[in-house]
């Protein structure tokens, strides 16, 4: 393969903070790997709280545990999304209510959010695709005008700004994935950023189990208990110590992303039958996804069959949700044209950290040819 779509990156520090946690004989979570990228998070992102995860998707979870979501509960998603934003609620007995996505973007469209407001709402969920912001400040209205917990799916949007304020920030809950795809991973990893303080101590308990295991490790109570519902939420102390090597160098490996995004912007643009990302005015650029829109259907499947010819790998995204097997019995049948453009049209080229400029040409060639 001559330009895979994505390898991740390893610092060379990742060892060295692995083997001193296993000479430590620290394995479990919580200890001081995980102290120090709570830590990094606060400082870096000026976020209040946050607990590493096991996955982001196990960070969905707890904002659905936390958003007290029962049997019948409506939660508003965007149906052109990972199928973690809906799972986490239907777990607790939600019924998910789509939204279409924009027309120049893929994220959710806002004006749409109110229509589909009933008196079973009780969250919205909006996923900054791409590391795009959605526009959050009429999300936020709506959420303060109808009492809705807002979460905010920020797994691709680590280090995304909306008019200066950093993604995962602004809803009652945030969440980020550490995947191996993702500009900052430990194989499998998230993080829950809880951003109203009436929910931070239960999120704790939440994390560890459903006990109060983490005030009893910070000398608060003489026993631990169990108080509540929860699972295993937290990680090893091995995956906080091999992402706490990846947040000592967040600004070199976002550094390299963005200027590999911006060559790829830069000699793609005015490429015959293609349209390059749109970033709106309000939002920052991480650099996770470079993706190009076809012409139709057929141009971008056939496009990306001659990229594989070639040994170039390049994926489209999303299946909406609303399609899904799971979900053509019990949503009605909806139209979602924008999201369907996306899913039809979208192809994302290879893009990482340590993708070199001659891969980079070769892929710009070959798109130029098709």
């Amino acid at each position: 393969m001559k330009v895979p779509f994505n390898i991740p990156h390893i610092t060379g520090q990742e060892s060295q903070y692995i083997n001193d946690v296993i000479e430590t004989k620290q394995l479990s979570g919580n200890g001081k790997y995980t102290g120090l990228c709570h830590n990094w998070f606060k400082e870096k992102f000026g976020i209040k709280h946050c607990l590493l995860t096991t996955s982001c998707t196990d960070a969905l979870e707890m904002t659905s545990i936390l958003s007290d979501i029962q049997p019948g509960d409506e939660v508003i998603i965007p149906t052109y999304t990972f199928v973690s934003a809906a799972n986490a609620f239907v777990l607790r007995g939600a019924k998910i209510v789509f939204a279409d996505s924009q027309k120049d973007h893929p994220n959710i469209d806002h004006t749409q959010i109110e229509s589909l407001i009933t008196p079973r709402t009780k969250a919205i969920v909006v996923v900054h695709y791409a590391g795009v912001a959605c526009d959050m400040d009429p999300i936020m209205e709506i959420a303060a005008k109808h009492n809705l917990v807002v979460i905010e799916d920020a797994a691709q949007a680590i280090g995304v700004k909306y008019k200066g304020r950093f993604l995962g920030t602004i809803g009652h809950f945030g969440t980020y994935s550490f995947h191996a795809t993702k500009n900052l991973q430990c194989g499998e990893g998230g993080l829950l950023i809880v951003n109203d303080e009436k929910y931070i101590k239960r999120s704790e308990i939440i994390w560890e189990k459903g006990t109060n295991r983490a005030a009893f490790i910070r000398g608060e109570v003489d026993k631990y208990t169990w108080v509540d519902v929860g699972s295993s939420f937290l990680p090893s102390e091995l995956n906080a110590a091999f992402l706490w090597a990846q947040l000592e160098n967040y600004d070199q490996i976002q550094n390299s992303r963005l200027a590999a995004w911006a060559y790829y912007e830069k000699h793609l643009a005015g490429t015959q039958n293609i349209t390059l990302p749109n970033i709106p005015d309000f939002s920052s650029n991480n650099a996770h996804i470079f993706y190009i829109l076809c012409k139709d259907l057929k141009h971008r499947d056939n496009l990306s069959s001659s990229l594989k010819e070639k040994g170039i790998q390049a994926y489209f995204h999303f299946i909406r949700l609303d399609s899904s097997n799971v979900q053509q019995n019990t949503v009605a049948d909806l139209h979602f044209p924008n999201a369907q453009i996306f899913e039809q049209r979208l192809l994302r080229l290879p893009i990482f950290k340590d993708i070199t400029k001659e891969q980079l040409i070769e892929v710009i060639m070959e798109v130029k040819s098709f």
